[in-house]
C-alpha cells in the first residue's frame, strides 16, 4: 500500500472512532442559534446566542469536547416540568457557569466556574425547568445573579 493510502485509512479510522464516541464536528450556523436575554434586577440586559438542548441525546452531549466558545454564546437545556437537576463536567473542557432557571424564567442558582472534566454532581437544589451554560466567570463579570430573569426570544 502507498503511504498516502495508509495515511488516508488511518485518518478515516480516527474520524470514525471519534464519531462513535459521540464527538460532534457540527457547528451551528447563526440561523440555528436562539437568542436568550438575561435581564438583571438592575435593569441591564445581556444577550446570548445559544444552542438548544431539548432532546435526551442533546442534553447528554451538552458542551462536551468543545475547546472554546464565543463569549456571548452558550447552551440552553430545556427539561419541561420543573424538577431538581444535577449536572457534571465529564468530557467538558471549558469552565462553565451553570445557571439554573425556574419555570417562570427566574434564576434560582448559579454554579460559577464549574471545574472542567469533574465528575462531581452540581445540583440545582430546587426544582427548575431549564439550565443555561455560559463561559465560566461571565456571570460574575457581568453581574448576573440569582433573581435575574431569563427569556428566550
Amino acid at each position: 500500500m502507498s503511504k498516502i493510502f495508509t495515511k488516508f485509512l488511518f485518518a478515516l479510522m480516527a474520524v470514525s472512532m471519534l464519531l462513535a464516541l459521540g464527538v460532534s464536528f457540527y457547528e451551528h450556523s447563526p440561523e440555528e442559534l436562539e437568542t436568550v436575554i438575561v435581564k438583571t434586577q438592575q435593569g441591564r440586559e445581556y444577550i446570548f446566542q445559544v444552542e438548544i438542548a431539548d432532546t435526551p441525546q442533546e442534553r447528554a452531549q451538552g458542551l462536551m469536547f468543545r475547546k472554546s466558545m464565543p463569549e456571548d454564546h452558550g447552551m440552553l437545556f430545556k427539561f419541561g416540568a420543573p424538577r431538581v437537576l444535577s449536572f457534571w463536567m465529564k468530557n467538558t473542557y471549558l469552565p462553565l457557569d451553570i445557571i439554573f432557571i425556574d419555570a417562570e424564567g427566574y434564576i434560582k442558582k448559579i454554579h460559577k466556574r464549574a471545574t472542567p472534566e469533574s465528575l462531581a454532581k452540581i445540583s440545582s437544589e430546587v426544582p427548575v425547568s431549564s439550565v443555561l451554560e455560559i463561559n465560566g466567570g461571565l456571570s460574575e463579570q457581568w453581574g448576573i445573579s440569582v433573581g435575574d430573569k431569563v427569556s428566550l426570544n
